[in-house]
């Protein structure tokens, strides 16, 4: 029997695969959307009173709000060319695996199926049910209620198609960036007389600047969440760099802008002593119809936040399926649909669980941030070092876009996460202890996984 086949006679068992692959559906606004939508999510009209209590003076916290805008921007620099150089669904995932190995990259992607989005996703609920609750309320479970709800509801919205998961994403950004606008409208132009001065501080500012930054970080973190659609964005070697930039561009400037809104009612003092700065601000510009309109402000926040972490936390489990036949399950990717299906009800599944963690610990909120900060700062500094690593490793592969001043680009970003790293773990409680145990029990898994993982693709 000959081993001879026809060309046109050969099998091809990837032929199927072939067919239901990510399409480029996603343009410069697209991904600007989404990256805006992830970044101004509650953060901005909660952390400025931390950031307020902790700098020495209003230039300071002004000074700290600029900063992060210039090392969000040091990062995303990093990111846009490592994204336009790789561009592949898994995002971070795609990078680390070719950079450091498979067995970094399975525990990265342990990390983002059971920690990174998936505990972000229950947070952002919780976020939208404390606000919605304020609202209406459903009772003494009413946030965990809202929380469940709108899980479901935006992993059926991302289900049901790339183009709606976008479209979806678009609208609730334009209203999440108008709502902003309005809080700088109003403090800006309708602040009801002078607001109180701000105290002498006790000792200088720069005692503070760690605990400074750390809220701050916190509070424009999300833009790399842009990685995951590379491979769905349409000419991804200008469009990326673009969005990515233009976007914490923008971020940087709205959040300059409100901090200055919060300071101009409230004063510095005023800020540091407000449990809910933006709805304090609010209330005392335009009575309790104003804090309302807060409430329904960070409900839409938190959707718009949620509905984008949905849509990019899954494209990494997707990939992770695609390479590990032990996840295969999960590389299901849907040809009329154009969505990762299995790995969006996984990821569904595994924020729902942790909304029922939340519950029983009566602090869902503060439980997520302890859960995912010290895991996302871990691979933050990871990333970064795979943007050396590949240079060196992989010098002849076209690179579209290059970091401006490398190394020191990188090198600042690396230096910040790493940093961010030691404060999550110094600063947070038992739910950084929970995340950290979860990532470990990943490292065991990946132990007894067969040593002839795939290799990353040329």
């Amino acid at each position: 029997m000959s081993n001879a086949l026809p060309a046109s006679a050969t099998p091809r068992p990837a032929a199927p695969a072939a067919q239901a692959r990510p399409a480029a559906l996603l343009g410069t606004m697209d991904v600007m959307a989404l990256v805006v939508g992830i970044v101004i999510g509650a953060g901005i009209f909660s952390a400025p009173a931390l950031v307020a209590a902790h700098a020495g003076s209003p230039e300071t916290m002004m000074l700290a709000w600029a900063l992060g805008g210039v090392l969000s921007i040091a990062g995303a620099l990093c990111y846009a060319e490592l994204a336009s150089t790789y561009p592949h669904a898994g995002g971070d995932y795609h990078y680390l695996r070719r950079a450091f190995g498979v067995r970094l990259a399975f525990l990265f992607a342990w990390a983002r199926l059971t920690v990174i989005p998936t505990g972000s996703i229950a947070l952002l609920g919780y976020i939208f049910g404390d606000y919605a609750s304020q609202i209406y309320s459903l009772g003494p479970a009413s946030p965990a209620i809202y929380a469940t709800a709108i899980i479901l509801v935006l992993t059926l919205v991302n289900i049901a198609g790339l183009r709606t998961g976008k479209w979806t994403q678009n609208l609730l950004t334009v209203l999440e960036v108008g709502g902003v606008v309005l809080i700088i409208g109003a403090g800006l132009l309708l602040a009801p007389g002078e607001p109180p001065a701000a105290p002498a501080a006790a000792s200088g500012g720069a005692s503070h600047w760690g605990l400074v930054l750390i809220f701050v970080m916190l509070t424009y973190g999300g833009w790399n969440e842009a990685a995951y659609v590379s491979a769905e964005v349409m000419g991804p070697s200008r469009s990326l760099p673009r969005a990515l930039a233009w976007s914490l561009a923008l971020i940087a400037l709205l959040y300059i802008l409100v901090n200055l809104a919060y300071l101009n009612v409230l004063g510095q003092q005023g800020m540091a002593d407000s449990p809910a700065v933006a709805a304090d601000m609010m209330r005392r510009v335009l009575g309790e119809p104003g804090a309302q309109i807060i409430a329904m402000l960070i409900a839409i926040s938190a959707l718009t936040s949620a509905n984008a972490t949905i849509l990019t936390g899954a494209r990494t489990t997707y990939a992770f399926g695609q390479d590990t036949p032990a996840f295969s399950l999960l590389a299901r990717w849907h040809p009329t649909w154009n969505t990762p299906v299995n790995a969006l009800w996984v990821q569904a599944a595994i924020s729902l669980a942790l909304v029922g963690l939340g519950a029983l610990t009566r602090s869902g909120f503060a439980t997520m941030v302890e859960y995912t900060a010290p895991v996302f700062w871990l691979f933050f500094v990871l990333s970064g070092l795979a943007l050396f690593v590949l240079r060196r490793k992989e010098p002849d592969v076209p690179r579209p876009f290059r970091v401006p001043l490398y190394p020191f680009t990188p090198l600042l970003f690396v230096a910040t996460s790493a940093y961010l790293f030691y404060a999550s773990l110094r600063h947070t409680g038992i739910g950084a202890l929970v995340g950290v145990a979860v990532l470990a029990l990943g490292l065991v898994f990946m132990l007894l996984q067969p040593r002839h993982l795939t290799r990353p693709a040329p």
